[in-house]
């Protein structure tokens, strides 16, 4: 199994890559790469939807300057790890716990046999909702979380009930494995990122699309209505205030300031009844903050290197 490698965003040096298997028998592409002399331990970065490893090279090389080894896979259903439908440009999961069960696969295949510890995740939107459930559920894997932009909530009117009742509907009618509303199989263009809810830098916006240019498969396009499903599932048990209090290890949560794609006033309010928690927000910051201008990076990495150990 390899990686792309393109002008605008080569490999990093030292990569392995390769296949593990989920306990389901899901195939899931996963790449490494290995600490510096003075190694801190490793950071397992958890993608967003739609997302693959290629997309954090700049990542990588941020957390290897600050002495980690660092970790990843491609979710199921995204990157080169495997697709269950025919279309293999939807998005797809049937429930979130799917991405739970990739993320022990991942933990006991690569990361502890391969990686040195202690053990960090860094993971972003749909990957910080996955590594909350992670959390909660006691895993202890992980000493401390840091989440850009988590999936708390979606900004209203998407997560109206009356959306989140149309996808149920849709979805036992036997639609779960359409496109949602007003979905389809586009990928990311260099020509829209005038108006792109993602970030406000030109020049990561192009290689992100570039990537997708140079390699269509590794991308996926709009979401089904079961995966819409599942998220609006996973997102209902972040309100209860008890669901924060079940988590023990130190989360920093990142918020942007202008995000159009998560709810940024819900992550504060989750961060709040966390007991370990702490929030920053981001201001004039889009979605994606570590594809972000470098005004908005450098906030983000300041908040990092204050809340790692060492």
């Amino acid at each position: 199994m390899t990686l792309l490698s393109i002008p605008s965003n080569p490999v990093p040096e030292g990569a392995h890559a390769g296949t593990i298997g989920a306990s389901d028998g899901t195939a899931l592409r996963f790449a490494r790469w290995a600490a510096p002399a003075t190694g801190r331990g490793t950071v397992c970065v958890f993608t967003g939807r739609s997302e693959c490893i290629e997309k954090y090279f700049e990542t990588v090389q941020d957390l290897r300057s600050r002495g980690y080894a660092v970790a990843m896979i491609d979710w199921r259903g995204q990157g080169h790890s495997a697709r269950r439908l025919s279309n293999p440009f939807k998005g797809h999961v049937q429930s979130f716990s799917e991405y739970q069960t990739d993320v022990a696969a991942f933990v006991k295949q690569v990361v502890l046999p391969d990686c040195p510890p202690p053990y960090f995740a860094l993971a972003h939107s749909m990957g910080g909702a996955v590594m909350l459930h992670v959390a909660h559920a006691g895993i202890e894997v992980f000493e401390r979380f840091v989440l850009c932009s988590p999936m708390v909530d979606l900004p209203a009117p998407r997560t109206s009930l009356p959306m989140r009742g149309l996808m149920r509907m849709l979805r036992a009618a036997g639609m779960g494995e359409r496109f949602i509303p007003g979905g389809n199989s586009e990928l990311t263009k260099p020509s829209h990122f005038p108006g792109n809810p993602l970030t406000s830098d030109p020049r990561r916006y192009a290689r992100n699309a570039a990537i997708l240019q140079a390699d269509p498969t590794l991308g996926i396009a709009s979401p089904t209505v079961a995966w819409l499903d599942a998220a609006f599932a996973a997102m209902a048990e972040f309100r209860s205030p008890e669901f924060a209090r079940g988590i023990r290890q130190p989360v920093l949560m990142l918020a942007a300031g202008d995000d159009a794609v998560v709810s940024s006033p819900a992550i504060a309010a989750f961060a709040r009844r966390l007991s370990a928690g702490s929030h920053r927000l981001i201001a004039g910051a889009k979605h994606e903050i570590l594809q972000e201008d470098d005004r908005y990076r450098d906030q983000l990495w300041a908040a990092f290197d204050a809340f790692m150990p060492g």
